[in-house]
């Protein structure tokens, strides 16, 4: 499928800019890759200023944010989880690193991770990829990858602690 172009008005308007994760959607290639690192810095922000439970409900309210901006990103575009809406990706990255320490390591454990569930859409990721549309659906199916990201690091954590 080619790619729609991104009119140059909705980069002007702060809801899509933050739909396309500051502009790192619109890479040429591999724009959810890039849209997962640009969320690094704003994971690494939040996370050594905001107390914990503050946390949760930064990603939750990025959560609910999430699904109206992508639902009016989509509907601006005409297309369905356009490649360069990478918001979802935000929300997963932070999905995965809820209660995990902060390092470099974690840090690209938890990238990895994300990315290879956001990719490869094991089951149900992949049905509600395909059947669920508007902002919920494009936020979802990251959603969902955040949390098998986040189960595995939390096994790995476990793992490593143990041995």
């Amino acid at each position: 499928m080619a790619k729609t172009p991104i009119p140059k008005k909705l980069l002007l308007d702060p809801g899509h800019l933050l739909s396309f994760g500051f502009g790192s959607g619109l890479a040429p290639k591999a724009p959810g890759t890039f849209g997962t690192l640009a969320s690094i810095p704003v994971f690494i922000a939040y996370s050594l200023y905001l107390p914990e439970i503050y946390q949760y409900g930064f990603i939750l309210v990025s959560f609910i944010i999430g699904i109206w901006l992508c639902e009016r990103t989509t509907k601006a575009l005409g297309v369905h989880d356009h490649p360069a809406i990478v918001w979802d990706e935000f929300v997963g990255f932070f999905i995965t690193m809820i209660m995990v320490p902060v390092t470099p390591v974690t840090i690209l454990m938890g990238f990895v991770l994300f990315r290879i569930f956001d990719i490869l859409k094991p089951w149900p990721i992949s049905v509600i990829d395909s059947r669920l549309k508007g902002g919920l659906g494009v936020m979802l199916d990251d959603v969902l990858a955040g949390v098998y990201a986040l189960l595995c690091m939390h096994l790995i954590l476990w793992i490593a602690r143990t041995i």
